[in-house]
Formats: structure tokens, sequence, C-alpha cells
């Protein structure tokens, strides 16, 4: 049995691959700002986090969030919200669970195709999880070869958080077919790659950036 952490637990992604973890065997403490998906609920990423004396196998951080406006609407504090959610807040996680990491575990960080992919309104999304995508590959260099880094970088995905852009049928139908594989993301596509990058499966990679994205970020559709 392993030990992993899961960040931002609340999220369906996050329960996603719990429930795949779970059904592994492994066990799994939940941190979130959500208390029915926490084992010890916190108020801020950023503030001072639960002490843990368990050690870990892996680590994921899933916080985010959707703020799509044109530049001209982008007020400082959208760009620094994000920052904060986005990426101070891996950083203090990071910073604060690195000692509990073992020999050979996994850290996993969630960016986004906007990152690397031109889209409008996605001015201050797309800055953050470039810097995110920043940050886990210098980790990769760093932390090697005790700790893997890598990153999931999704599109589209049917979740709660997304549903302003996902609420009707229409929209879904719309969404799928802007990307080549003509569906959006669900949970659980999210969570199988994210199961494999804690895996022993997956041990030869670090310092990756893995685009799950109906293949958005590179092909035309």
């Amino acid at each position: 049995m392993k030990h992993f952490l899961l960040v931002g637990a609340s999220s369906a992604i996050a329960q996603a691959t719990k429930h795949h973890l779970m059904n592994d065997g492994h066990s799994v403490v939940q941190l979130s700002r959500n208390s029915l998906h926490s084992d010890v609920p916190i108020m801020d990423y950023l503030g001072e986090l639960p002490k843990m004396d368990q050690s870990l196998d892996g680590l994921v951080y899933f916080p985010g969030s959707i703020n799509l406006k044109p530049f001209r609407s982008l007020k400082l504090e959208d760009f620094q919200h994000d920052l904060n959610v986005h990426f101070l807040g891996a950083v203090n996680v990071l910073k604060t669970y690195f000692n509990q990491l073992n020999e050979g575990a996994s850290v996993v960080m969630i960016s986004s195709v906007a990152a690397t992919t031109g889209m409008p309104f996605h001015a201050s999304v797309a800055s953050v999880k470039a810097a995110l995508e920043g940050l886990g590959r210098s980790l990769a260099a760093e932390w090697a070869p005790k700790v893997r880094v890598n990153v999931v970088a999704p599109s589209l995905t049917l979740t709660p958080m997304a549903d302003k852009l996902t609420n009707t049928p229409e929209k879904i139908e719309a969404a799928g077919q802007r990307h080549p594989l003509k569906r959006i993301g669900s949970p659980e596509d999210l969570a199988h790659s994210i199961v494999f990058l804690l895996s022993p499966t997956s041990s030869w990679m670090t310092g990756q950036v893995i685009s799950v994205d109906g293949g958005m970020g590179t092909l035309k559709g």
C-alpha cells in the first residue's frame, strides 16, 4: 500500500483519482477548503497548512479556476487571484510537504492546454499555468533522482468548475466539435493519466507536460 496526498480534493478530477487509488488498495489523504472532501479542512492554500507525520509516495495539486475574460476586462486582482490559486498555492504545498516525500515519490500538477496554445480570453489562466509548467520542469531537475515531477495539461473537461461552458447539451456538443477527437474530456480521462504518473509504470518519466486534451493543443480539428 502506498500513501498519497490530494490537494484540492473536492474537484471532480481529484475525486475520480481518489476512487482509482483507493480501489488499488492505496491510502489517500485529502486536503480541501470544502470540508466534505477534506480529512483536515483548510482555509487558504497560501496559509499555514496542517502538519503531516505520514510519509508520502505521491502528491497531486488540483486547485484551479476558469476565469475567461477579454484582456481589457481583466483587472490586476484577477491575475493575482489566479496566481495565488494555481501557482503560489502549489509552491506553498510543495514547500510544506517536500520532507514527507519518500524516495521515488511522484508529484503531479495540473496545467491547461491554454498554457502553450494561444486562445482568446485566456490571458490570466494561460499565464499562471505556463508558470506552473516552468515550476514543474525546474523541480523535476532539482529533485531528481529522489522525486519525479510531471504535469498534466487538459483541455475543457466536464466538471462542475466548467459548468458555464458545459451546462447545456448544445454547449457540450459545440465544445466537443472544436477538438480533433470530437468530444470534451471527462474526469476519468484525467484521473487515468494522473494515476499512471503516480505509479511505478511511469518510473522513467519526469519533467514532462502530458497533454490530455483530445488533440486540441497539437492537431487541427
